[in-house]
């Protein structure tokens, strides 16, 4: 079957160059989900995983010793089996672009749509981009407000996210939800604007986002508080079940991926998709395969089984990482939280522990009294089939109890002290 790019050549090509074309340089497909893309893309804007390289990018092994050359075509040395055979089942890619390279304060960038934005200061900066405070330069938006300016190379996960914001996260589309589901807060990015910038970085520009919570826990404050804690988690939750909802999962649930916004602390955001993925595209689950993605990827100490043995991270995936982050908030350390530098020792204990939750518990808390809501979510995310839909009212449920004998809202300012 011929896919888009394939029956374009036919019609510019006609019958007679057909098949020629198709032996000689098959077009480029993604292997997970059969989309046709471009020839430059790296990752698919369909399912989001990651593409092969072009022929002309993979390193080609030391030739064999000389022998008769067999009798061939030119098209059938070239045809997609022969290179997996001379090549062998993985072949070196390209190496993804590196870091990004800050910019200096009062750079301007301009969006897509012809608009201006100034740098104002540097925020962070992590394997997932540079993020600055950013203001608007070209009288469209309010001069004195302040945004978020996330910046990276053309080619890094940066191109991901921005897939993802175009496709599930349209503003309108939040509200929708909003209202459909009457929550009254949903800590989804607002994305005003992305473009390219001297054709080596490409930037997102969100409204304003506030301060990571990993930054907050850096400040002194280390571990939560049961109350702040569960309030995140709800309001999490909320985020995971739109986007879950919308054929992603997130892919990297951490502190450093959560904000909170030091001037109204009722606002929570989930932010951070570089390894947003699309699990369900066009409404049919992606079927479970170990080693059909690159295995381990995300913040290792919170990823779930399903990443570290490069499979396609489902909705368990998302709930499982939520569960290792309220342990560390909760606890201020996992059992592997001093072993990250043995990714195979990180994976065994999350093997262990997956099939003995009490015992994991215990070694987080030690002498401190547990939480049934953590318990009971923990056993209920953990228990999940790989396409199973969770119930996500159930376990938002759970851990509103604990709230609601403290007298409290998850939706109330967030019981953090947090400094601008």
């Amino acid at each position: 079957v011929l896919g888009a790019a394939g029956a374009g050549r036919w019609k510019r090509s006609g019958g007679r160059a057909l098949t020629l074309s198709v032996s000689r340089r098959p077009g480029p497909f993604c292997p997970q989900c059969g989309l046709a893309v471009e020839p430059t893309f790296r990752f698919c804007p369909a399912c989001g995983g990651r593409l092969p390289a072009p022929p002309e990018e993979r390193t080609e092994p030391a030739a064999p010793a000389p022998s008769p050359p067999p009798v061939s075509s030119p098209a059938a040395s070239s045809s997609p089996r022969a290179s997996a055979a001379r090549l062998g089942p993985r072949s070196p890619r390209k190496p993804r672009a590196g870091p990004a390279v800050p910019l200096p304060a009062d750079t301007v960038l301009t969006d897509q749509g012809g608009r201006l934005w100034k740098l104002v200061r540097l925020l962070e900066q992590g394997g997932c981009g540079l993020l600055y405070e950013a203001q608007s330069a070209s009288g469209t938006c309010p001069q004195k407000q302040s945004y978020s300016l996330k910046l990276d190379a053309k080619d890094g996960r940066i191109y991901n996210e921005q897939n993802f914001f175009q496709r599930a996260a349209k503003a309108g589309t939040v509200e929708k939800w909003k209202k459909w589901h009457s929550v009254p807060l949903l800590g989804i990015p607002n994305c005003v604007g992305f473009g390219l910038h001297a054709d080596s970085y490409r930037f997102l520009v969100f409204s304003d986002l506030g301060r990571s919570l990993q930054s907050v826990l850096s400040d002194g404050l280390h571990l939560l508080r049961e109350k702040a804690a569960f309030q995140i988690a709800v309001r999490v939750l909320d985020c995971l079940e739109y986007i879950h909802e919308n054929e992603y999962v997130h892919g990297d649930i951490t502190a450093e991926n959560i904000y909170l916004n030091p001037a109204d602390l009722t606002q929570v955001t989930l932010a951070g998709y570089g390894f947003a993925f699309r699990y369900c595209p066009g409404g049919k689950h992606v079927a479970l395969r170990e080693g059909s993605r690159t295995p381990h990827e995300g913040t290792l100490e919170f990823i779930s089984l399903d990443s570290h043995k490069g499979t396609g991270p489902s909705r368990r995936s998302d709930l499982e990482s939520l569960g290792y982050c309220l342990l560390k908030w909760l606890c201020g350390t996992l059992p592997w939280s001093d072993e990250l530098g043995k990714v195979k020792a990180v994976m065994e204990q999350k093997e262990r522990y997956r099939k003995d939750v009490r015992c994991l518990l215990q070694l987080c808390f030690r002498q401190r009294s547990i939480p049934d809501a953590l318990q009971n979510y923990l056993e209920q995310v953990l228990a999940l089939q790989y396409e199973d839909r969770p119930d996500y009212a159930a376990l938002r449920q759970l851990l509103r109890q604990p709230l609601e004998k403290m007298r409290a809202s998850a939706y109330d300012c967030v019981d953090v002290p947090v400094v601008p």
